[in-house]
């Protein structure tokens, strides 16, 4: 089979992460914003991008740089929401539309240039109708393959047939890593080290690196840097052995009831997903190429075909589904969406490979099954008691140990409530307390005499801790103590407020004050013999009255 990639045109809305959280907040199109994830720039604007904000950068810079800049969180579930019309208005006019990610798409160029009587014909037409039906800045690219096609849209490039090689070789390195947004994560981790590597041996262009032995990259740099490689050299990704699948691979679930929420249709998506999946690992194939498609009550068709460089993940296929369904039913003009819930769900694996290009590393590998199989039994207690029946638990920053630990329902994104980049002054030092409670428990803190210990005016103790009183009165006495901490927080809510006592601002969580503790307590007298002697516990003064926040064990 040849190895020469399809001719393909490529739709690329610059920026999209920030300008659907833009179109999302009504921000004015000059106003400069930036899209963050995990503290750092995901996507920024142009008018961002003038006063020096750049991708990667992290917030503090960020807004050092530009303090005017408007701050957006990244949600891929807005930014393919947002995304659906402008695929909508593809289809208008050529059909066969893959989405690769939210904000690029690329389509087959024999058909519509056959139609339109040529590629470029082609490509101004689709440019008019996405500007008329939705308003949104885009660019397009005519190319052999893929990658090239991306590239060629990010420099508003008609290639000729033949001549994607050419094309590629004089752009800078750099440019490899259009592919992490379509390869697996801890690929796509890989590319921007790959591409410090491969500058340090002096390799500045796409050319220099194809003109590389593809062996001795796959022995140097492994499969990320090989996929990379065939990219640069104009060629599919992939070796072409991709076939079709049979067709009873085709996974469906009745919906009864009907739905029209997303998060109802997520719990069938996963279910879905897991199914597939083990009807693929069963014939040693991956899917690299993923339909989605739903029917509604009254009868309407909905399609809509995902890409990826790397085999889709139980996972990540769940994610697409779950993103592609929120367009479908949110995403949309009122006009445009479903009459109707939907009342069908199907999965396609529309192109597949052996299952061997799934590359996981050594342990991935041994455990991957057993992962899968823990996967698919969570998927399915969730949709016996719902979301909340199965967690995991995501840790982040914060002062406080309660803050730093955040509980997401299995398979939705971890990500933390508060960021664990800032350098958070206050907070108590490592080793954390190993037993966190969900309501912390209450206890008294007595003096030599057995008076309680309470908080001076100069958040000093007024005594030394002799005993620590836990519930039920049994104490036990103090064999080390250090603190105390004093910790405030949000104190300037009650300003903003108008002094102590006034109704803070509702975007303003309330002002918190305590002081920290830690205690070391002695042997229980009444304990068993063999029982722990000491026990080590974080303690907290707040609203009046002593807590149990941690123990160490």
């Amino acid at each position: 089979m040849s190895d020469v990639p399809a001719r393909r045109i490529v739709v690329w809305c610059p920026d999209w992460p920030v300008v659907a959280a833009a179109r999302a907040a009504e921000l004015e199109p000059l106003v400069p914003a930036a899209v963050f994830a995990a503290n750092r720039v995901v996507a920024c604007s142009a008018t961002a991008r003038e006063s020096g904000v750049r991708r990667g950068m992290r917030r503090r810079e960020a807004q050092g740089r530009c303090p005017e800049l408007v701050v957006c969180e990244h949600d891929p579930a807005r930014d393919v929401r947002l995304f659906e019309s402008v695929v909508v208005a593809v289809e208008e006019l050529v059909p066969g539309v893959e989405v690769v990610r939210p904000g690029l798409v690329a389509v087959p160029a024999r058909g519509p240039a056959r139609y339109f009587r040529g590629e470029v014909t082609a490509a101004e037409k689709l440019v008019d109708e996405i500007d008329a039906q939705t308003g949104v800045e885009c660019r397009i690219g005519v190319a052999d393959g893929l990658f090239a096609a991306i590239l060629a849209a990010r420099h508003t490039r008609h290639v000729e047939p033949g001549g994607s090689r050419d094309f590629l070789a004089p752009l800078p390195i750099e440019e490899v890593e259009q592919l992490a947004d379509r390869l697996g994560q801890k690929q796509a981790a890989e590319q921007p080290e790959l591409v410090d590597l491969l500058r340090r041996l002096g390799i500045r262009t796409l050319g220099e690196f194809a003109a590389l032995d593809s062996s001795d990259v796959a022995t140097r740099f492994g499969q990320a840097a090989l996929l990379a490689h065939r990219a640069a050299g104009g060629r599919e990704e992939r070796p072409v052995k991709r076939r079709r699948p049979p067709p009873e691979l085709v996974v469906t679930e009745e919906l009864d009831p009907p739905v029209d929420r997303v998060d109802r249709a997520a719990f069938v998506a996963k279910v879905l997903a897991d199914e597939l999946h083990a009807k693929l690992g069963d014939l040693g194939l991956a899917c690299t190429r993923l339909g989605i498609s739903a029917r509604t009550e009254n009868g309407e068709e909905l399609h809509r075909t995902w890409r990826c460089a790397e085999p889709l993940t139980p996972a990540a296929t769940a994610d697409r589904v779950r993103w592609q369904l929120d367009g479908w039913l949110n995403g949309r003009t009122r006009g445009d969406r479903p009459t109707a819930g939907l009342d069908e769900l199907s999965l396609r694996p529309e192109e597949v490979v052996g299952a061997g290009g799934l590359q996981l590393d050594l342990l991935s590998s041994a455990t991957g099954e057993a992962a899968a199989r823990a996967g698919r039994a969570f998927a399915r207690v969730q949709g016996m008691l719902g979301p909340e029946a199965v967690l995991t638990g995501v840790l982040g920053g914060g002062r406080d140990p309660r803050d730093q630990v955040r509980f997401v329902p299995w398979g939705d994104e971890r990500r933390s409530a508060l960021p664990a980049d800032p350098p958070w002054p206050g907070r108590i030092p490592a080793p954390s307390p190993t037993v966190v409670p969900g309501d912390p428990w209450p206890v008294r803190v007595l003096d030599e005499s057995g008076e309680p210990v309470w908080i001076t005016a100069r958040t000093g103790l007024s005594a030394a801790p002799h005993r620590v009183e836990v519930g039920g009165g049994r104490s036990r006495a103090v064999a080390g103590w250090a603190g105390p901490w004093p910790l405030a927080e949000r104190w300037w809510v009650d300003l903003l407020a108008g002094g102590p006592g006034q109704t803070a601002p509702e975007a303003q969580a309330p002002p918190r004050a305590q002081v920290r503790l830690q205690v070391v307590l002695g042997a229980d007298d009444s304990a068993e013999e063999g029982a722990d002697d000491e026990v080590a516990l974080l303690l907290v003064h707040e609203r009046g009255d002593w807590w149990v926040q941690g123990a160490y064990r």
